[in-house]
């Protein structure tokens, strides 16, 4: 089967108010995933996922006063994550919705463009998107405020040295996943 990359939703007419967020949690070899998403008529399953977080992450979404919880509107969500981590998917056929700063969206799209079971490093994504050397730290910083925890690949990110650095869900899930995905961890 065709899996195709993670990419942004479509950009939804602007109505003044922003779209109603649903959620839903799932139980994963992590902890406990936290779904947030948008409907979406061009996602797959019809939700476009805004964020994917895990307790004690820094910067995790909680559940917010008017939002719906709706397990059903992440189903194909659900399916990709379960088959990903019984080692059976690697790469995301996820639509979501494209937040953040210009910058950060630079840096994402970088991220996501780390194959499975590779590893990269905070300077060549910086390379990558044409930053300076010296924006090695605003690129950690982006990263680290990636939304999108498993389906945007920051924990194939590390250090120049190929020592594990930063994630918000903590390192030791940061190699887990490395781990599942059979890449190199030092």
């Amino acid at each position: 089967m065709a899996i195709t990359t993670a990419t942004p939703a479509a950009p939804s007419p602007s109505t003044g108010t922003a779209a109603p967020r649903l959620w839903a949690s799932l139980g994963s070899p992590l902890g406990e995933l936290l779904l947030v998403g948008v409907e979406s008529a061009t996602a797959p399953g019809g939700t476009a996922l805004v964020s994917l977080s895990l307790p004690g992450q820094k910067g995790a979404a909680t559940v917010q006063e008017g939002w719906r919880h709706e397990p059903a509107a992440f189903t194909e969500i659900a399916a990709q994550l379960a088959a990903y981590f019984d080692g059976r998917l690697t790469r995301f056929a996820v639509e979501y919705a494209d937040e953040g700063t210009d910058f950060q969206r630079r840096v994402w799209r970088a991220v996501d463009a780390v194959p499975h079971g590779t590893t990269t490093t905070y300077g060549e994504i910086a390379r990558r998107i044409g930053a300076s050397g010296a924006a090695v730290r605003a690129v950690g910083t982006a990263i680290g405020r990636n939304p999108l925890l498993v389906v945007r690949p920051c924990h194939r990110i590390v250090g120049a040295d190929g020592g594990l650095r930063g994630y918000a869900a903590g390192l030791e899930r940061k190699e887990h996943l490395l781990v599942l995905e059979g890449a190199p961890v030092s």
